[in-house]
């Protein structure tokens, strides 16, 4: 295939993955929004009133939590929507018609991992929006801001496509985002410093990489972070890096797709 070809190839498979999650935007941009919504009045509002700013860098505990919740919508939604695109696909036969297609693998996975991006990205302007309402945000690092939730929505889009490729049922593509995702989003930070834990579950909160993109993303909007800028960014690049490589493995060589 041409350049020309490749480029008309990923813009088609762009446009079909993002006419699928909007025209069930009830199902799928809008329950967000309302979650995260139920996020800001129940622990910023009600509970974080309570919490001492000591405890959160001097910042008021809902405008401490802010950042991770967006993260957590778009680390979600990024995730979801290509496990259960690709699945789909993989289930109705359509990933066998474009890999038997002169497509490369590359601009396939792109395709899909874009959709979830711009999915992903999309819930968390949303959820952005919401947040005003119930505090101001003063961004200190607009770049470092947009591109840590970049990077991270690009991680967990490619995650999902992983897990697409593995999953045998519909019931497959839940297990991880329930038993896997939502436990390492749900202690990365989301909620509270490392610093309140005991020495030991810091050194422990150190594995969950989770953990360097929440605090990566809060560093951008506060100036705060548990956790170095760089190293956060480091985390988030070897992950893209090592998922991709698999992803692109297994759609090589047809991992439960190809009988």
């Amino acid at each position: 295939m041409t350049l020309t070809d490749q480029m008309t190839a990923l813009k088609t498979i762009l446009i079909k993955e993002v006419l699928r999650f909007s025209r069930i935007w009830v199902q799928t941009i809008l329950p967000p929004a309302i979650t995260m919504a139920l996020y800001f009045v129940i622990f910023g509002k009600l509970i974080g009133s309570a919490i001492d700013t000591s405890a959160t860098d001097g910042y008021s505990y809902i405008d401490y939590i802010v950042p991770g919740l967006i993260m957590m919508s778009v680390i979600t939604n990024s995730y979801s929507n290509v496990v259960s695109s690709f699945y789909s696909a993989k289930y109705q036969g359509h990933i066998q018609e474009l890999l038997v297609s002169p497509t490369p693998n590359t601009i396939i996975l792109i395709g899909f991992i874009g959709g979830g991006v711009i999915r992903g990205l999309m819930v968390g302007a949303i959820v952005t929006l919401v947040s005003l309402f119930f505090t101001d945000m003063d961004v200190q690092h607009p770049f470092l801001t947009v591109i840590t939730l970049f990077l991270t929505s690009v991680l967990f889009a490619t995650a999902g496509l992983i897990n697409a490729v593995y999953a045998k049922s519909f019931d497959d593509i839940s297990i991880v985002p329930v038993f896997v995702l939502t436990p390492l989003t749900y202690l990365g930070g989301v909620f509270y410093s490392i610093k309140l834990l005991s020495p030991f579950w810091q050194t422990m909160s150190l594995v969950n990489p989770v953990l360097y993109m929440v605090n990566g993303f809060r560093y951008g909007i506060l100036g705060v972070s548990d956790i170095s800028i760089y190293i956060s960014l480091a985390i988030i690049l070897i992950f893209i890096v090592i998922l991709f490589s698999i992803a692109y493995f297994l759609l090589d060589k047809g991992v439960g797709i190809r009988s």
